[in-house]
């Protein structure tokens, strides 16, 4: 019984250790992407804004930078949206805080058990993620919400290396995106993914797609496709106002979305 109690610690010391190194690992990547100024046109919007303001936070100090990942590093649950919103994100410099999609998200987070609280209104509001890593496409708020592809081409990098540090299970892309965006990384095998490997594709029984390898993985609420043995990218609808507010992505759906990822990682852990 003694020899398990002291392996038992070692193991738990180890995890500590390793976490230690991913949260390192994390903190140098976001440090990099908040001084990124690679994009001009972006730059010159996510400024504007924090300097111009919407009336209802003009007594707030916008963030006005890059908005980095945020979330527990020894994460199995990787998840990706689009990029930052202008009076949300660009405002409090956290992922999906402050705007009506994350008024969206972190209810459903905190039904599954992911996020301890359902309020996210900034960074200092106590809100703490559990097995899950938040993310995005793209890092700076863009007009219209609409990143180019060359900004998003800028901004991947980033990405690949939050997949390398984090080694996610579970990859849930929200909105087609974040879904085409991983698609590529992974379609591109990048050396920093070097334990990855393209397998053939196949759809999970019970999702949105059917059992075939052909065609190729397409965006669809709820499909579940193979990355690589025992890692998978679950699509879903963007929980932004476009979709919610007209139902085309409901508190329903968007909680199977949720159990689902809880089912996959039971599954690989």
């Amino acid at each position: 019984m003694k020899g398990l109690k002291v392996k038992t610690c070692q193991l738990v010391n180890l995890l500590t250790f390793q976490r230690e190194i991913m949260q390192s690992q994390l903190d140098k990547l976001n440090a990099e992407i908040i001084s990124c100024r690679k994009c001009p046109r972006l730059v010159e919007w996510r400024e504007e804004v924090a300097r111009v303001k919407r009336k209802a936070y003009m007594d707030q100090e916008y963030w006005g930078k890059p908005v980095p990942g945020f979330g527990d590093p020894g994460a199995r649950v990787l998840v990706v949206g689009l990029a930052p919103g202008a009076h949300g994100s660009n405002r409090t410099g956290r992922q999906f805080t402050g705007d009506a999609s994350g008024g969206f998200l972190f209810p459903a987070l905190y039904r599954a058990g992911f996020a301890n609280q359902a309020r996210a209104e900034s960074r200092s509001d106590g809100l703490v993620l559990k097995d899950m890593y938040i993310t995005a496409s793209g890092r700076c708020a863009p007009p219209d919400n609409k990143p180019s592809q060359a900004e998003l081409n800028n901004c991947q990098p980033y990405l690949e290396r939050e997949i390398e540090i984090i080694k996610p299970k579970v990859i849930v892309a929200l909105g087609r995106v974040a879904f085409e965006r991983v698609l590529r990384i992974y379609n591109r095998k990048p050396p920093t993914l070097a334990p990855y490997a393209r397998l053939p594709w196949r759809v999970v029984p019970g999702s949105a797609g059917v059992i075939d390898q052909k065609p190729p993985p397409a965006f669809s609420h709820g499909a579940v496709y193979e990355l690589m043995t025992d890692h998978w990218l679950l699509a879903s609808y963007h929980p932004s106002q476009q979709n919610t507010l007209t139902g085309k992505l409901t508190v329903k759906m968007f909680d199977a979305i949720w159990k689902n990822v809880k089912e996959l990682i039971d599954e690989v852990t």
